[in-house]
């Protein structure tokens, strides 16, 4: 691990570990100081110059924090555009995909994420298309090789979330995209879970579209989310809605921008964008390799100390797991479960079916007890939250 590691300054830096126990960093994480002062500074020059005139002088600033977020993934500036959620990246671009007709088909995997999927049904009930599942491997991850054999020339979109929300399960979406690109196929990831938390390399995923929000194991601020199209798939899509920045009307005919910035809106709040960017290069200073090692071997702790306790069920699947550990306790809710932990200020989360609904029904799940691990959580948390789980279910 790098010397810039350094767990007690990283804590030292961010308010909200003094305050008790997160782990909710799949729904929302603890923003650094550094990533707060950065949209502190920005809103106080808004306050005193008038917020068009900031913006103004901070455009040059913009396209820095474009440029690293870009470099985060592997991707060119201009193949990245910035969103205000991860729900509105995915629907500007599906919704700039051609209609769908009588017979079309979208393959979906089964985790696939509950807005993503219903945006996908309604679109296809409305044009008699259809929205199936691809088959899971043994170990619950999605089959590519099923996958490639369910490809023929109907199929119009596959659809991957690569990390789901509902447990620690890693999809390989690289395989997806070789399959997907042999087959000329367009290819979207939901990226929600991925960003922040391990390496995401767009190439290497051979992906059309890829979106995340920002607020989950980047640290960035709500209201952030990225949109990544590559460069050669931009002509295939044609934006639903326009404004002045992604296609200005010029000598009477619309210019519809040709980079990733014809699906940005010019009204956006740049100093989300500037504590985007403080996250952002925080995370590229720790170094992904190095986030993923810590939160993978405290995953895997936690993991191991909730399945000694009885009454307690650990619901991941995958071979390879990420940070989200998911588990239900004999007898109570999920939702009561996040309740009791809340009264021990232990944040964690609570997913029901519409976050996940295929998997979920699959499963014969109703709900899941989310707890998801930071780099930030230390070994006296992992014991304190342990404890927590096992002191509920004995009161079960």
């Amino acid at each position: 691990m790098s010397d810039v590691f350094d767990l007690d300054r990283l804590r030292a830096e961010t308010p909200g570990c003094a305050t008790g126990m997160h782990f909710n960093h799949s729904g929302a994480s603890l923003p650094s100081r550094s990533t707060l002062t950065a949209m502190w500074d920005y809103l106080r020059r808004e306050a005193h110059n008038g917020p068009m005139e900031t913006a103004n002088d901070a455009t040059a600033l913009l396209e820095e924090v474009r440029a690293d977020t870009a470099a985060l993934i592997g991707a060119k500036p201009s193949e990245l555009a910035f969103l205000a959620s991860g729900s509105a990246a995915w629907g500007a671009a599906f919704s700039a995909l051609p209609p769908l007709a009588a017979g079309d088909r979208i393959l979906v995997g089964r985790q696939e994420w509950g807005g993503n999927l219903a945006t996908m049904q309604d679109a296809a009930a409305r044009g008699g298309a259809c929205v199936e599942t691809i088959p899971v491997r043994e170990d619950g991850s999605v089959d590519a090789e099923v996958l490639a054999q369910m490809i023929d020339g109907r199929v119009r979109l596959v659809s991957l979330t690569w990390l789901p929300a509902n447990g620690g399960l890693i999809n390989d979406a690289a395989a997806v995209g070789r399959v997907t690109r042999a087959a000329g196929v367009p290819y979207f990831i939901d990226a929600g879970q991925a960003l922040g938390q391990i390496p995401i390399d767009v190439a290497t995923l051979e992906c059309d579209v890829l979106k995340a929000a920002g607020r989950k194991f980047l640290r960035g601020p709500r209201g952030t989310a990225i949109l990544y199209v590559r460069q050669e798939f931009l002509p295939r899509l044609t934006p639903r809605y326009l404004d002045v920045l992604s296609g200005p009307i010029i000598d009477g005919v619309v210019k519809i921008r040709h980079d990733a910035r014809r699906f940005e809106a010019c009204e956006i709040s740049p100093a989300l964008i500037f504590g985007l960017g403080a996250a952002t290069r925080q995370a590229r200073t720790l170094g992904i390799a190095a986030i993923r090692e810590r939160i993978d071997t405290l995953a895997s702790g936690l993991r191991d100390n909730l399945r000694s306790i009885p009454n307690v069920t650990l619901r991941d699947l995958g071979a390879e797991l990420s940070g989200i550990v998911s588990f239900t306790v004999e007898g109570i809710p999920a939702a009561g479960v996040r309740a009791a932990l809340g009264e021990r200020q232990i944040a964690i989360g609570a997913n029901g079916v519409p976050y996940t609904p295929l998997d979920m029904a699959a499963r014969g799940l109703d709900q899941i007890a989310r707890a998801s691990v930071s780099y930030l959580n230390t070994w006296p948390e992992i014991a304190r939250l342990s404890e927590a789980v096992a002191d509920i279910a004995r009161r079960a």
